[in-house]
């Protein structure tokens, strides 16, 4: 998906996460900074190796995960002994 080339997914890098570009910087990071009020601009002077359209491609991301169809885990019914 060329919109969201800026996003990889490496099972060697950070566990598996999604991250930006290969680097150790995974999309939480930069979602959770974007929800505690941070701006584009103090997120980029924070990492200097992120350029505007990581972010914006981290958000397209998380906008694209949030879309998807959750299913329901079947409930186990627990018995009182």
């Amino acid at each position: 998906m060329k919109e969201l080339d800026h996003i990889t997914i490496n099972p060697e890098v950070c566990l598996g996460q999604p991250t930006i570009r290969g680097m150790r910087i995974t999309v939480s990071i930069i979602l959770k900074q974007i929800a505690s009020g941070m701006t584009k601009e103090e997120i980029l002077q924070a990492y200097p190796e992120l350029v505007e359209e990581d972010i914006v491609q981290s958000l397209k991301y998380a906008a694209w995960l949030s879309s998807e169809k959750a299913k329901s885990l079947p409930l186990k019914k627990v018995v009182n002994a």
